[in-house]
């Protein structure tokens, strides 16, 4: 077992309370949301991935088993393979809205983490994803739109620096789309005025159809 920036990390998260607490009646999930949580972990790597597919349909929604499976998914965050990590980031933005005792404003930093993950297609996903917890109130807003203002900043010494800005742009775009709130528009503005590099700035605005 291996100390990691936010924790331990498991090469396999002990589920024995996990399915003890189903048998008890604690449990809400479902059993084929069950097998398909037990699969993240266990399965081959098709297996892995039609779960992830199947819990990230079912996550669309609320759920009311997000607790059961949060602390799992933080761990997952450092797990030493990236696809888990990925994973982990992805649905805990997916669940942020059955987060009813806000557990992501103090967890976000966590997943932040992952956006800066050594292997770029993991960081990609998870950026893409973080816009969806700041659909959930203003808290998770404020601490979203903190976050990608400072990945767009930072990034700019960093490999694929065009590539994250763009997917902070673009993901400012969707949540927009959604919420309709000006903030998040000045946001972006505000942002692309940043890039130096006129092709860049004109590739993002044309994201944005417009709007800005």
């Amino acid at each position: 077992m291996k100390k990691s920036a936010i924790g331990y990390e498991f090469e396999h998260i002990q589920w024995y309370d996990f399915f003890n607490a189903y048998e008890k009646g604690v449990q809400k999930m479902e059993k084929h949301v069950q097998q398909f949580v037990q699969d993240l972990e266990f399965g081959d790597k098709q297996r892995r991935y039609d779960a992830f597919l199947q819990l990230m349909e079912i996550t669309k929604e609320q759920v009311d088993w997000a607790y059961d499976v949060w602390e799992t998914l933080i761990h997952y965050l450092s797990h030493k393979d990236n696809h888990m990590r990925a994973i982990a980031a992805q649905l805990l933005c997916q669940l942020a809205k059955s987060d009813r005792e806000k557990r992501i404003v103090q967890d976000f930093k966590h997943v932040l983490e992952v956006t800066k993950d050594k292997r770029f297609v993991t960081a990609r996903h998870s950026l893409q994803s973080l816009w969806k917890i700041g659909l959930v109130g203003e808290e998770q807003q404020s601490i979203v739109m903190e976050g990608l203002r400072a990945r767009y900043e930072e990034c700019i010494h960093e490999k694929n620096t065009t590539l994250i800005r763009y997917d902070i742009i673009v993901s400012l775009k969707k949540w927009y789309d959604v919420k309709s709130d000006n903030k998040i528009k000045d946001l972006a503005n505000t942002l692309i005025e940043l890039e130096e590099d006129e092709k860049y700035q004109k590739k993002y605005r044309k994201e944005w159809r417009g709007l800005l």
